[in-house]
């Protein structure tokens, strides 16, 4: 479950990398300079060689021109290139470090086999000019967000130069959207890592979340989402860090109410991830800030429209809250038991569902088993006795065993008995008793042999 969850983040991610990417080659042919257009290759690279300011200018600019257009005029140059910007980007002056931030941005909209020649140090003074002009910042902030995208080494070294505080400190009030795009794009790369970031790297970093979370723009709030999911993969320290950081938790949860799978998956992740490390107090947290509520809402709307991972990973992170009476009953509070009863019939959700409600059984009061028995979990677990799933069908016994276990401690268990006869499934136990599985044929044969004695002594008198 978790791991379908993991793949549908990263279909998100890349999907956004092909439309960003696209974006920003559009963006960069319409802003083609035509002044440039007739230097020869030849004539662009003594310009960018050259100790000349305004020669170096031109060059660059006349060498993004024909990198814009694709020219293969300049595909054997790269490599001499690139060294040279690299080493001009030391230059104080503005207009200088914009071409050259810009140009590095089209190159590393290319392939690896074009990138790998940018270098540790090209990082390094990318990053330093985050501290520049406004302009010059957000070029390199494009650059950095392509060339990071999906590589370690060059994340590290961005990281230990200290690039999520600074981009922390670029996130104003009055920054524009397309840069706080360029600017969540590329935090979601530099915290994507199999071992999340400590808790003191991205401490200093998540007052700014808040703020990214209000811009109304989808792809942003979606690569906040996708970033709090990596940094809470594991880690308890950074649940704490994020749980007690202003707005963060309420806003999250906000996301589950949109109807963007690419927010609302990544989300999700965030918030499975946040109940299954977390203690008590976390989960708590969860569910005071409206969690189940909103966690309703999701399994409502995708319910109706067979999202079936969505599905699976709202029932996950209910199942990971369910584990002492105090939650049951606010899962209970939150009307849930009518969708944990819908789930058992929904897909691959069934194994999670059933899961959830054999917590809600063996970890409830009777009052608790009352109440799943109007919400009709009978009924249902008989019902899922036909699954083609075995693992569904063992689940789908032990939930009616249980229900009988507990049933039988009040005096209740031929009451319901009574109930599964009368809903078919004792039929349905017994026919299983010829099935291949083992397991299952143990599990149904335990249940008659408990509760039904008399269709025991029926079963050997007629064979």
């Amino acid at each position: 479950m978790e791991n379908n969850a993991v793949r549908l983040c990263k279909t998100i991610k890349y999907n956004r990398l092909f439309k960003r990417n696209l974006d920003m080659e559009q963006e960069l042919i319409d802003s083609a300079l035509s002044p440039t257009s007739d230097l020869s290759v030849d004539k662009i690279v003594n310009y960018i060689n050259s100790s000349n300011e305004t020669l170096q200018l031109l060059g660059i600019q006349a060498y993004a021109r024909l990198k814009r257009e694709k020219n293969p005029s300049i595909n054997d140059t790269i490599d001499d290139i690139l060294p040279r910007c690299i080493k001009l980007l030391d230059n104080d002056i503005i207009s200088l470090q914009f071409q050259i931030a810009s140009l590095l941005a089209i190159i590393s909209l290319d392939t690896f086999k074009q990138t790998h020649v940018i270098t540790c140090e090209a990082i390094s003074k990318l990053i330093k000019l985050l501290k520049s002009s406004p302009i010059v910042a957000e070029q390199a902030v494009r650059a950095l967000g392509n060339i990071i995208e999906d590589k370690p080494y060059a994340r590290d070294f961005a990281l230990k130069y200290n690039a999520l505080p600074l981009l922390a400190d670029l996130i104003k009030s009055d920054t524009s959207v397309s840069f706080m795009d360029n600017i969540s794009w590329l935090l979601s790369n530099l915290c994507q890592r199999n071992i999340p970031l400590s808790v003191g790297l991205i401490r200093p970093v998540l007052p700014v979340f808040h703020c990214l979370f209000n811009i109304k723009n989808q792809y942003i709030i979606s690569d906040i989402c996708r970033t709090l999911s990596y940094l809470t993969d594991g880690s308890n320290d950074n649940v704490q860090a994020i749980m007690e950081t202003v707005g963060i938790l309420p806003k999250l949860l906000e996301c589950l109410t949109l109807r963007k799978e690419t927010i609302v998956i990544p989300a999700l992740r965030t918030v499975g991830n946040i109940v299954t490390i977390g203690d008590d107090a976390q989960k708590n947290a969860v569910i005071s800030a409206g969690g189940l509520s909103r966690l309703g809402d999701v399994l409502r709307y995708y319910l109706c429209v067979d999202e079936k991972y969505i599905v699976e990973e709202a029932f996950w992170a209910i199942f990971k809250i369910v584990d002492n009476t105090d939650r049951i009953q606010s899962v209970i509070s939150a009307d849930l038991l009518p969708l944990l009863i819908e789930g058992l019939q929904f897909g691959n959700a069934q194994i999670i569902a059933t899961w959830t409600v054999i917590a809600l059984i063996t970890g409830g009061t009777i009052q608790h088993l009352i109440q799943l028995v109007q919400a009709g979990v009978l009924q249902a677990f008989c019902n899922l006795l036909e699954s083609n799933n075995n693992l569904n069908i063992i689940n789908a016994l032990i939930g009616k065993a249980e229900i009988l276990h507990a049933a039988e401690k009040i005096g209740q268990a031929e009451k319901l008995a009574i109930m599964i006869k009368k809903f078919g499934g004792l039929d349905k136990i017994e026919n299983l008793q010829y099935h291949k599985n083992e397991r299952v044929y143990a599990e149904s044969l335990a249940i008659i042999n408990v509760y039904f004695p008399q269709r025991v002594c029926t079963f050997i008198q007629c064979s």
